[in-house]
């Protein structure tokens, strides 16, 4: 099999770049996706003390927005605009984009932490420079794998993609931690964190990497981007809004707002199609698509993003509402221990993940993208099985298998969906798996947090109208609390407030004695009321994950065998013409037209 020539580059003498230089590229874009996984994670644990700061309260219903776009606003960036920085990134050099994400992002980072403002002056203040920030973390993670496949032999790629992915797997775990530790001391210090590190990869980058990939100039296709970018933000609105009360609902899917965000993100994404088959150089190359193991691998990646987006907010509500409490934490203190308790999820990625790209260098990706995902299916089955107020060690290894699945299957589908990609379209081939991956993230998230609050509203009112009222509340005061829109509880225990002493006001508590405000608003009284509706939000959330799960795996396997690009015998270096190798056979395959149909095998 020939190599390309970036390739070449690398492994002979007197070429463009030395042999360590892919080494300079993999500590780099390692650090990029470190440091945008832990920011996209970071604020999630920090949310209070960030609205205690700015003097906004997070659980008023008018504030609820506001929240749910600091915790979404900086993933739909990042889902948005990856394809397009990717592109461009082909275009102008995917380094030069790069260099310029480092700059932007660790910009807004000091943006973030100088705010002045207060009240929903200060929050809008922050969610325009948390959106400005994943701007910079899109361009990142957009053209990241694509240096990284550029310099580094197909051989070794899916070690080099294997190290850089799960490092920002682990970052989203680490933010957690981060965030709980950092934020009791000053809520500005979450976004300072970030400041030493993006100024170091912004040198680092700027003096040590090289464009050492195929890039020519070409046209940006505008029309495209625009269909594209409000097509899908349009959609991500609706989720978020989606999960907010609507009317005597307990949340919005049925509101005509919702359903028109969603009818015209739809249609427009509907209109990028056509668009794009219809453009000389579109932004978005969807003949790629035709490479049949790159539609598998991004398929499974979607599926495996839509089944685990949304299993760290679960984790967190599960340990910061029931089981923290339970064991004698103060709710004010569940947050920063509620990462520490899921570190085990961040230690199966680490096991795993470099284990799986180095031997799936040698012995192909097919086996390692398949058994992932069915692994990760199994973790989710036992964790239905797992009581509300479970033993910790059984959780602990538990989180372990989900980890070691996602670590299986990261590194190998990474690298099979870089290797199959011509050189010039390793920027958007790359930035079109990230989307994928992005996408799925925050879809999922908005699906767990749905089939939880199907749980609650059904079940949790009248459990906490009871409860309450035999603890001593008047039945107006219960009747309040217990009607209060689902998500306000949900949030509530997610962020580490007191789940009843908020909603009930310190009005209905003063007119208790002291013992029966203390049960209450003590560690075990809402817990108790909790763990059964939230039991069956779990089974419906972990069944739906285990069945994704199930399909990913299916998408794994039926992506064929091994797929390598390499340059069509006697071709020069910049020619449009390759051939994909699948497993020692060569088939003819072109760029423009791709001539892969999709059934090579």
């Amino acid at each position: 099999m020939q190599s390309d020539t970036s390739e070449a580059a690398i492994s002979n003498p007197g070429s463009r770049v030395d042999s360590r230089y892919k080494w300079v590229a993999l500590s780099n874009t390692t650090m990029g996706a470190l440091i945008v996984t832990i920011d996209g994670t970071i604020v999630i644990i920090s949310l209070p003390a960030i609205f205690r700061g700015i003097h906004v309260d997070p659980l008023s219903p008018g504030n609820t927005t506001y929240m749910l776009w600091m915790i979404m606003g900086f993933l739909i960036v990042t889902a948005v605009l990856v394809v397009s920085l990717g592109r461009l990134g082909d275009i102008y050099g995917r380094v030069r984009v790069y260099n310029l994400g480092f700059l932007v992002f660790t910009v807004f980072s000091i943006l973030l932490s100088i705010t002045w403002m207060h009240g929903s002056g200060g929050a809008l203040w922050l969610i325009a420079m948390r959106i400005g920030q994943g701007l910079g973390g899109a361009m990142l993670m957009a053209n990241g794998p694509a240096i990284l496949t550029d310099a580094f032999p197909s051989h070794q790629r899916g070690l080099a993609l294997g190290i850089m992915n799960v490092a920002g797997v682990a970052g989203s775990s680490i933010g957690l931690v981060l965030g709980g530790m950092l934020a009791p001391v000053s809520w500005r210090l979450i976004f300072l964190v970030s400041v030493p590190i993006g100024a170091l990869g912004t040198l680092w980058s700027y003096l040590r990497l090289k464009d050492i990939g195929d890039h020519r100039a070409a046209r940006i296709d505008w029309l495209g981007n625009a269909t594209f970018a409000v097509g899908l933000i349009a959609i991500m609105v609706a989720i978020t809004t989606g999960i907010r009360p609507y009317g005597h609902h307990a949340m919005s899917w049925t509101s005509p707002t919702v359903m028109a965000e969603f009818a015209i993100g739809f249609a427009l994404l509907a209109l990028f199609g056509v668009i794009e088959t219809h453009t000389a150089e579109p932004m978005l190359d969807l003949r790629l698509l035709r490479i049949r193991a790159f539609a598998g691998g991004n398929i499974a990646q979607l599926l495996t993003a839509l089944a685990r987006g949304g299993l760290q907010f679960t984790l967190i509500i599960w340990l910061q509402g029931i089981w923290l409490p339970e064991h004698g934490y103060a709710f004010s203190q569940t947050p920063l221990w509620a990462g520490i308790h899921m570190l085990p999820l961040i230690g199966g990625l680490l096991l795993a993940g470099p284990v799986s790209g180095i031997l799936s260098d040698r012995f192909g990706q097919r086996a390692f993208t398949t058994a992932g995902p069915l692994l990760s299916a199994a973790s989710f089955l036992l964790l239905i099985r797992l009581p509300v107020n479970f033993s910790y060690p059984v959780f602990a290894v538990l989180l372990a298998i989900s980890g070691i699945g996602a670590g299986l299957f990261v590194a190998p589908n990474r690298a099979a969906v870089m290797n199959c990609l011509p050189p010039r379209q390793r920027g958007v081939g790359g930035a079109m798996a990230t989307t994928f991956q992005n996408s799925g993230q925050v879809l999922s998230i908005g699906i767990f947090f749905s089939l939880l609050l199907v749980g609650l509203a059904s079940r949790l009112p009248g459990s906490l109208y009871r409860g309450l009222v035999g603890g001593g509340v008047t039945h107006a005061a219960a009747s309040h609390a217990a009607h209060l829109p689902p998500v306000t509880t949900l949030f509530a225990t997610f962020l580490g407030y007191n789940p009843v002493r908020s909603p009930l006001g310190a009005h209905a508590l003063a007119a208790l004695s002291r013992a029966q405000a203390a049960r209450l608003t003590g560690r075990t009284f809402f817990p108790h009321l909790l763990s059964g509706p939230f039991g069956a939000g779990l089974t419906e959330a972990f069944g739906f994950a285990a069945i994704v799960c199930v399909l990913a795996a299916g998408a794994s396997w039926l992506r064929g065998g091994r797929y390598e690009w390499a340059r069509a015998p006697g071709e020069a270096a910049h020619g449009e013409h390759g051939v994909l190798a699948v497993e020692g056979e060569q088939l003819a395959a072109t760029v423009a037209p791709l001539a892969t149909d999709g059934s090579v095998t």
